[in-house]
């Protein structure tokens, strides 16, 4: 604990003496004589303090006071430091907060860090959720690092769908960095890419740093605050991206697939489960900030405005499928059907509204609304499950788990459950859940509707046996049916695999230039440096930027960019031909190309090749012909480890940046490493 830390608990402890002396004072010395007496203790880090004070058992008064500001006393504590160990890979930080409210008017940093410490409430709670309203809150944390080594750490805050985030952070008391986050800036304007927000930090060994925020939204007043070690980041990232992508990659799949089917049988209501299960994980993906990442970067008014839509889109879809698949009409159900139509009718009306009224007058009604809906069809699906639907029963599980899902959130939103791993993924599992039964309980719909098709077939043979040549030209025709459902099985079967394969080319291909992407590349790297281990092949690494990209882009626009970047896509897939070479766009203005079983010799060609291509290409841009030029940063080496991706890139990458450093328009090769690891790839 600080000094200051230490100096005001000493102060409060004093307090709380003092104001049992002035108890004492007020009964007098008459009361000394009393039934019985007790000893109060309050210690701190550097002094003892001791008061015995003797109390009637009939001053009750006196009892009840001392209580109240006994237990107050902790919240005039403030929040401890959080201590950064030599081993932490994450350090949990909602207990360590202090918050204050700001009152009307912006207030300054220097007029936050001047105010006394009783006006800061400490969290004391697992999670920072202060739920809804139009307040601004001021944040602080305090990190030591009591000794270890300096620690490159990632501060994230977990809540993407806050608006506004002013991130200071002070060493020393001295201003280093500050940072404006928040869905209301643009997704590129943030200093890491990621759906959350994240700030790069260093804490120097025996370092304190105090972080100051405040935070401004019309969203639930979340503040999750993480200190990640940079690499446990990385890994812990990985796994919720398998998480995502199982998600998103099960919902896809049920949307071709349901799509398909409904092309095929013309059945409604397999087209508004299509609209139902797109619109649950645009929904989640709007209000988890991978929509924002992904989708529309810079479109910071429609990032709010999606969560609005989507979600009355889910009751107004959810709706309509629910009467029709489980044939809830107002002859057999009238009130159900009155209420789930009026339900859809507001749905529709509110994701109208959605794209006109703000966010902060929507969301609470949005939030009512769809908890109404999933309890409406969840009591439907009972209802007609004591009806003796069959399809009812697939449907009622399917709607617990999405309910419960949806309860989780919204609870969560309103503060009345912490926000944790379960709760911020409960809806994305309760939904995927849902979406999976709903499938299957489409499909035995299908399988009882072509049984009883089978059933009524049968019935009509048997009636028809009295006629020989009747029942054997239904039999002709059945066969002719059968022979023709089956080739169009057959036909439907080959273009979804057509379909699969194009999905799958799809998504390893960046779309702008039709180089692969960085995913399938970073398989391929990976795979490649097995294989150069494990038959002792030289292995070659090309990491190309285009020089001066960035002042091109915003000199001629996007759209000339987008020309310059296929035009340097061409360039390198002219000299990268070899069926075992990669080329692939790695992000933005960067290029990678693999060069498997090549030595720096051969690598350095195919470099120059490509440089002197891109530079003697003319680019034609309005009345005047502009030549571009690309760094290139080389490594070659024959690694000695399986796992020396991280390694060879980072070389790589070294590479580049004296390549730019240098004057750019030039290849420069990386210097083989000092240290076992890797061997330098010659022959």
């Amino acid at each position: 604990m600080g000094r200051g830390a230490r100096g005001r608990k000493r102060e409060e402890v004093s307090q709380c003496v003092r104001f049992c002396c002035l108890i004492e004072s007020f009964y007098g010395p008459q009361r000394r004589n009393a039934d019985f007496w007790f000893m109060l203790e309050a210690k701190t880090s550097n002094q003892n303090v001791s008061l015995t004070l003797g109390m009637s058992l009939k001053t009750s008064v006196t009892w009840a006071l001392f209580a109240i500001f006994l237990f107050a006393l902790p919240a005039m504590v403030s929040a401890e430091p959080a201590v950064w160990g030599g081993y932490s890979k994450r350090l949990e930080l909602p207990r360590h907060v202090a918050y204050w409210q700001e009152p009307a008017g912006a207030v300054s940093l220097d007029s936050v860090r001047q105010l006394p410490e009783s006006e800061w409430q400490p969290n004391g709670k697992d999670s920072v959720s202060l739920g809804y309203g139009d307040e601004v809150y001021w944040f602080r944390v305090n990190l030591r690092n009591p000794g270890s080594a300096a620690a490159p750490l990632f501060l994230e805050i977990g809540y993407p769908v806050l608006d506004h985030i002013e991130v200071y952070l002070l060493d020393d008391g001295e201003l280093v960095e500050r940072h404006l986050l928040g869905d209301k800036q643009p997704f590129y304007q943030r200093p890491i890419y990621h759906r959350n927000f994240l700030v790069p930090l260093s804490l120097s060994r025996d370092d304190e740093l105090s972080i100051y925020l405040r935070v401004d939204t019309t969203s639930s007043m979340q503040v999750p605050l993480t200190l990640w070690d940079q690499d446990a980041f990385y890994v812990a990232e990985q796994a919720r991206s398998l998480f995502e992508g199982i998600y998103y990659g099960i919902v896809l799949v049920m949307i071709l697939y349901n799509l398909f089917v409904y092309m095929a049988v013309g059945e409604r209501s397999f087209l508004y489960y299509v609209g139902y299960i797109s619109a649950m994980p645009l929904f989640l993906a709007s209000l988890h900030g991978v929509a924002f990442q992904y989708l529309w970067p810079e479109a910071t008014w429609w990032n709010d405005q999606a969560i609005i839509v989507f979600l009355n889109l889910v009751v107004l879809f959810g709706g309509m499928f629910s009467i029709r698949f489980i044939n809830v009409t107002p002859a057999n159900h009238p009130v159900l059907n009155r209420l789930t139509v009026v339900l859809i009718v507001i749905a529709g009306a509110m994701a109208t509204a959605g794209l006109l009224v703000p966010y902060r007058l929507m969301i609470l009604p949005t939030i009512l609304l769809g908890f109404l809906g999933c309890t409406t069809m969840l009591v439907l699906s009972i209802v007609r499950w004591l009806n003796k639907d069959p399809a009812a029963r697939y449907y009622a599980l399917a709607w617990v788990f999405m309910l419960f899902g949806g309860i989780v959130l919204a609870l969560s939103k309103f503060t009345m459950l912490p926000r944790n791993l379960l709760t911020e993924n409960a809806t994305q599992v309760g939904s995927a859940i849902g979406v999976i039964l709903l499938s299957v309980a489409l499909a035995d719909r299908l399988n009882r509707e072509k049984k009883r098709a089978f059933e009524a077939q049968q019935r009509l043979l048997l009636e028809e046996r009295k006629a020989r040549m009747a029942q054997e030209k239904s039999l002709r025709v059945q066969q002719e049916a059968n022979a023709l459902l089956e080739l169009r099985v057959q036909e439907r079967t080959r273009d979804l695999e057509s379909l699969n394969d194009q999905l799958r080319e799809l998504s390893a291909t960046d779309a702008l230039t039709g180089l692969k992407n960085r995913g399938y590349f970073d398989r391929a790297f990976s795979s490649a440096v097995v294989k150069a281990y494990r038959f002792r092949q030289p292995l070659s690494l090309l990491l190309l930027d285009i020089d001066h990209f960035k002042k091109f882009n915003d000199t001629y626009g996007h759209l000339v960019g987008d020309d310059c970047l296929q035009m340097v896509a061409n360039c390198i897939r002219e000299y990268v031909t070899r069926p075992q070479d990669l080329a692939a766009r790695y992000g933005g203005e960067e290029f990678v190309v693999l060069l498997p079983d090549t030595p720096e010799e051969g690598a350095m060609r195919v470099a120059e090749r490509i440089r002197c291509q891109v530079e003697e290409t003319g680019f034609q841009v309005s009345d005047e012909v502009l030549n571009l030029t690309v760094s290139i940063g080389l490594y070659a080496v024959c690694p000695s480890e399986a796992d020396a991706t991280k390694d060879i890139f980072s070389r790589a990458d070294e590479a580049l940046y004296e390549a730019k450093g240098r004057g750019r328009n030039r290849v420069v090769a990386a210097e083989p490493p000092a240290v076992q690891g890797a061997e330098p790839a010659t022959t």
